[in-house]
């Protein structure tokens, strides 16, 4: 009878490298390689909201170019960014920045289930050969949170060091987020203020031309454009972008977590089939094993 073949770390790395990349492989895109990636989802919601804004003032039999009033909408753009940049630390601003810019053109998704596919393709590289034996395949996650987790696994000499240190890392992840979010609502909180501003501004002027009653009315009118500016740059632009933001990183501190819930049964050496059901517990319609 033949005997089985010897066990070999260089082959078992090799087929954890291939099943990373086959479970974190991103879902195909929509749009041909080098295009860039709208979210379409943002680009409708706002254009709904908009066109059903203008329809509303149309239908008044009131004409847009009413509602075009430069310095009211100096007035708020500039001054909402003035008391923005006041209130908020320039870099938290640059980061809140860069994340809306990111909501238009995001990275291709991947899915929790492919991460615990990755999470496990680990586990079971970790059993075979020891902890050691995947630090070779660590640069085919996909993943940078998981890269550096996997990273720390083989750096940290206890468990109780491995978890404190995945949850200074978690919590430190998700203050990123929450921050980002914040400099938008500040930012959206203040813009109706400085609307009302802006009307003040206006009536003062329509009250200077009081002699003329019908001058003073048409000018007591377009004042008010000044609110509406500073109320539709709050409703429709910052605060949808924070929460969107927020609802991004609540994913993402989810992501995270399973991650180092799976970092934490690849240094117990945990079981591939009991890590898969600790890790189904992050998803919301978990698959049988």
């Amino acid at each position: 009878m033949a005997s089985p073949a010897p066990y070999s770390p260089a082959e078992s790395v090799a087929e954890t490298r291939s099943a990373v990349e086959a479970s974190e492989r991103p879902r195909a895109p929509a749009h041909p390689a080098g295009a860039p990636q709208v979210d379409t989802g943002l680009v409708v919601g706002l254009a709904i909201a908009v066109g059903a804004m203008m329809a509303g003032v149309v239908s008044t039999g009131i004409g847009l170019g009413y509602f075009f009033q430069p310095a009211g909408a100096l007035i708020v753009i500039g001054g909402t960014f003035g008391v923005t940049l006041i209130s908020t630390p320039r870099m938290a601003l640059m980061r809140a920045l860069r994340r809306v810019a990111g909501l238009l053109r995001p990275a291709p998704p991947v899915s929790p289930e492919s991460l615990v596919e990755a999470i496990l393709a680990y586990s079971r590289l970790a059993r075979n050969g020891g902890m050691l034996k995947i630090e070779p395949a660590i640069a085919e996650a996909r993943n940078p949170f998981l890269r550096q987790v996997l990273a720390l696994a083989l750096d940290v000499r206890s468990r109780e060091e491995f978890r404190a240190a995945l949850d200074v890392m978690l919590r430190a992840r998700e203050r990123q987020g929450e921050s980002d979010a914040k400099a938008l609502e500040t930012a959206g909180g203040f813009a109706p203020t400085i609307g009302v501003l802006g009307t003040v501004v206006g009536l003062i002027d329509a009250l200077r031309h009081f002699s003329d009653l019908s001058s003073a009315a048409t000018g007591v009118g377009t004042a008010f454009v000044s609110t509406m500016y500073g109320l539709a740059l709050a409703n429709l632009l910052l605060l949808p972008a924070a929460h969107r933001i927020r609802n991004g990183s609540e994913d993402d501190a989810q992501a995270d977590e399973l991650i180092a819930e799976g970092g934490l049964g690849i240094y117990d050496s945990v079981h591939p089939t009991l890590l898969r059901e600790r890790l189904n517990g992050f998803l919301r319609n978990p698959d049988p094993v």
